[in-house]
């Protein structure tokens, strides 16, 4: 990987616009097409260019909010070009359908949410044997403020139809796949009770910022707890159904194969991460361990620490997280007997009951990977 490499995606104008509006963003755009210096760029590790995929660094990890610049990035085709006059048109199983344009949508009353959010791929390469995919290590995670307008918004003004499942959410992206015919449009859907709580956000800012266009500009969902393929970026409508959504990225990418068939990825496991000390760092005897832990599925009531190997664990401290919704600080002090490399493990328990597993839970797509993590430390 490549620490500070600069943007270089594919960036797809579907309307024809100038120049002037194409390239209004200089904050992710390549230096060809910008006069921005190189060292203020955005400072992420690369792992693809072409669709523009990138993770966060381990050191921007150590905040509580992700710095915009370092916020991870994954794209699944160009990058659609879009502007304040792009329309949202909303309809399906409604009595009252409707478009309007972004800058429309800012003029309705706006909510901010603090949410961690991870691509359902990170830690992909931790599995074996290697799963398709993009290849994920452990910086697929960032924790952002976003403001924007309540999804329920929309939904409650176009009055859904009783029998309304599901509300699925369209991106303006497409792009071919190998194993699809002709063009797929990225889309997700989620159930209609989840689109209706008031913290699912058609998000217009990020920590304080309008959005970029590589984080879904002008417009894009975010749905705590959920992982990121949920959070549609560069959306272009939303239609209630009234049967489960079989679209491609619904029924053959974010998958998991279960024995009953097909299961759509959904929220995010119970997982921990070690931010400080960093793996490979240094440390004296007096290790002082923390890192965050979060849950899709209830809050973390606990984190343990293992140093070196067997099944002794320590528990932390926790900490009060910024919201409901973002990821959960702790820290433990633990001695080390001897000088040299040690490791260290963590392990989050969330309020379902749910336990991070000490071996990695294998699939066929590499989704969702939450096993314990060991990383090594030098103590000096």
């Amino acid at each position: 990987m490549h620490r500070g490499t600069p943007f270089q995606p594919h960036l797809r104008d579907p309307r024809g616009l100038n120049s002037a509006i194409a390239i209004r963003d200089s904050n992710d755009i390549s230096p060809d097409m910008s006069a921005r210096n190189e060292n203020q760029l955005p400072d992420l590790e690369v792992i693809r260019h072409d669709p523009y995929n990138a993770e966060t660094p381990e050191r921007a990890l150590i905040e509580s909010v992700t710095p915009s610049a370092n916020v991870y990035v994954r794209t699944n085709f160009d990058v659609p070009l879009l502007d304040d006059s792009h329309v949202i048109a909303v309809g399906g199983a409604v009595r009252a359908p409707f478009s309007l344009d972004v800058q429309t949508l800012k003029a309705l009353p706006q909510h901010t949410i603090t949410t961690t959010m991870e691509c359902a791929g990170n830690d992909r390469l931790s599995m074996h044997p290697l799963p398709s995919g993009e290849p994920w290590w452990r910086g697929a995670v960032s924790t952002a403020t976003w403001t924007g307008v309540p999804l329920r918004a929309l939904l409650d003004r176009a009055s859904l139809d009783a029998d309304a499942v599901e509300i699925v959410v369209t991106a303006a992206d497409t792009g071919e796949r190998e194993d699809a015919n002709g063009l797929v449009r990225f889309a997700r859907s989620m159930p209609t009770a989840e689109a209706l709580q008031v913290d699912a956000l058609l998000a217009l800012s990020m920590n304080g910022e309008p959005l970029t266009m590589m984080h879904g500009a002008p417009v894009r969902l975010v749905v705590p707890g959920w992982y990121g393929m949920a959070s549609v970026k560069w959306v272009t409508s939303i239609d209630a159904v009234r049967a489960p959504f079989v679209g491609y990225f619904q029924k053959q990418r974010y998958v998991y194969d279960e024995p009953s068939g097909v299961v759509p990825v959904t929220r995010m496991r119970v997982k921990s991460i070690v931010t400080s000390p960093m793996d490979s760092g240094r440390s004296g005897r007096e290790l002082v361990v923390r890192g965050w832990a979060w849950s899709g599925y209830g809050a973390i009531t606990r984190v343990e620490i293992g140093l070196d190997g067997g099944d002794s664990w320590q528990d932390a401290i926790i900490g009060t997280p910024d919201s409901p919704h973002a990821w959960t600080p702790w820290e433990c002090v633990m001695q080390a007997q001897r000088l040299g490399r040690v490791s260290l493990r963590s392990r989050a328990i969330d309020s379902s009951g749910a336990t991070q597993p000490d071996a990695i839970i294998w699939n066929r797509l590499g989704y969702g990977n939450n096993a314990v993590r060991t990383i090594i430390v030098d103590v000096v």
